[in-house]
């Protein structure tokens, strides 16, 4: 497990010592690690982020960006114990020579937002563990526009996030709850009325690539993919998210409707303030699980978007065929697309230029490499309708709302 997770006691970590162990963190593993704030929360506390990459700082083309998110309730707090640990970790398991460890930060650049909440997990500390909306709208189907004056409807912690989600291209997300176990997967807001007291399944158009993102997880965590947990029940110990209640404010619709990024909740404990004693246990259930997941932000397909000099097209639209939602390149032109293995036609495409398509064959392990160069288009070819402005089919319809999940 490494010198500092053997080494560190498993305690709750007040706001001070949360900070003191991430940047004990960034003191042991200078080289792959950075530490920065997203912004304040009401109370002026930082939402710090430990980022690991073998460039700290820096955005390599190619390589995919992944976040881990804890403690967004302030009293659902194993999420921030186990992030911190997780930290600690790929920081031990990187020095001593950990190939599997090693590639992953060579490879991908992870953030690492343990609390997202500080202000609400002090007020749950100071009780102690015994008592412890965004918007959707047709049109687009992915990157949504936000209202002129979505800035002034939520809070400083929400605003913060929802910033750090548009100035980095994130490929894959898990936002880490408690009060349940199962890892839980969009869409939270269902389509339909309720159905004999009970809400209905609102699948997205990649519901197979999330229902294999939740068992992963599951699967790899000592006891959630069990099912019986809690006093709930859930198959293989996953569940869609309006299908176990239908809820307007989820973070992960927002991240697949507004961003790149595929994001699952994962609740993660019955209790969402654990006693202390109960942490080394459900380190051990979460380590192999929070691993392998972060190495899902691998699979499918990634390349560049070039012009015909060779230029990156930044911004460039990558369309599935069949699969009514679209991925955008980032400003240095590449892009990542969660697929599962198969045969696919991809379009790439972008305002002023012929689109250009190609069919690509995922298999089951590292992302195939697909790049495309575009053509200038004809200027008869400009005055025509963009390719990719056709009607959403895939978001569901929902009053305009901001908020955390």
């Amino acid at each position: 497990m490494g010198l500092l997770v053997r080494g560190s006691e498993f305690q709750h970590h007040r706001y001070e010592d949360m900070v003191r162990a991430l940047f004990a963190v960034q003191s042991e593993c200078p080289y792959i690690t950075r530490i920065y704030s997203i912004g304040r929360s009401v109370e002026g506390r930082h939402l710090y982020v430990l980022e690991f990459s073998d460039n700290p700082g820096i955005h390599e083309a190619m390589e995919p960006e992944f976040k881990y998110v804890g403690n967004m309730h302030g009293n659902e707090v194993l999420g921030r114990e186990l992030l911190i640990k997780f930290s600690q970790f790929l920081c031990e398991e990187y020095r001593a020579g950990n190939q599997r460890i090693m590639r992953l930060i060579h490879d991908t650049r992870i953030h690492v937002l343990p609390s997202m909440n500080p202000d609400g997990y002090e007020v749950a500390a100071r009780q102690g563990p015994e008592f412890n909306g965004y918007l959707k709208t047709n049109g687009r189907n992915h990157h949504l526009p936000l209202p002129d004056n979505w800035e002034q409807q939520v809070e400083p912690e929400t605003l913060a996030v929802i910033k750090w989600m548009q100035n980095y291209n994130f490929v894959l997300s898990a936002n880490l709850h408690g009060g349940a176990v199962v890892a839980n997967y969009p869409f939270d807001k269902s389509r339909d009325a309720r159905i004999r007291g009970r809400t209905t399944y609102a699948a997205t158009p990649d519901d197979k690539i999330f229902r294999k993102l939740a068992r992963t997880y599951s699967y790899a965590h000592s006891w959630m993919h069990k099912g019986w947990n809690c006093g709930d029940f859930f198959d293989e110990g996953i569940t869609n998210g309006a299908s176990w209640y239908s809820l307007s404010k989820g973070m992960q619709d927002f991240n697949y409707l507004y961003t790149n990024c595929f994001e699952i909740t994962l609740e993660l404990s019955c209790d969402k303030f654990p006693p202390a004693s109960a942490l080394p246990r459900e380190w051990l259930a979460n380590r192999e699980a929070l691993v392998s997941y972060l190495e899902q932000v691998h699979h499918g397909i990634k390349g560049m978007v070039y012009d015909e000099n060779n230029n990156p097209i930044a911004k460039a639209e990558i369309s599935v065929s069949g699969v009514n939602h679209d991925v955008t390149c980032g400003l240095d032109g590449d892009y990542f697309r969660l697929l599962l293995p198969g045969t696919y036609t991809v379009t790439a495409s972008a305002p002023g230029y012929v689109p250009s398509t190609s069919t690509v064959t995922v298999g089951p392990a590292e992302a195939i490499q697909l790049h495309f160069y575009l053509k200038t288009a004809p200027k008869q070819h400009l005055k025509g309708k963009h390719h990719n402005g056709k009607k959403n089919l895939s978001s569901p319809k929902a009053p305009l709302k901001l908020g955390p999940r």
